[in-house]
């Protein structure tokens, strides 16, 4: 199992494995919004993924 960014609880988690995703990379290309249609995912996971997508980036620049 990977460690996904504090502020993911276990739903979304769990939400993200069931749709094929392990890794915050794989996050890179998805559209945000189509996130938040899983279930399991709230406001505060679809932030704290952004900010840790963001994060990632301004890191490999």
């Amino acid at each position: 199992m990977t460690e996904w960014p504090k502020g993911v609880a276990k739903p979304a988690i769990r939400a993200l494995n069931a749709a094929g995703y392990t890794q915050l990379e794989q996050l890179q290309k998805v559209d945000l919004s189509t996130l938040k249609h899983l279930h399991g995912m709230g406001p505060k996971a679809l932030e704290a993924i952004e900010a840790a997508l963001k994060e990632s980036r301004v890191q490999s620049e």
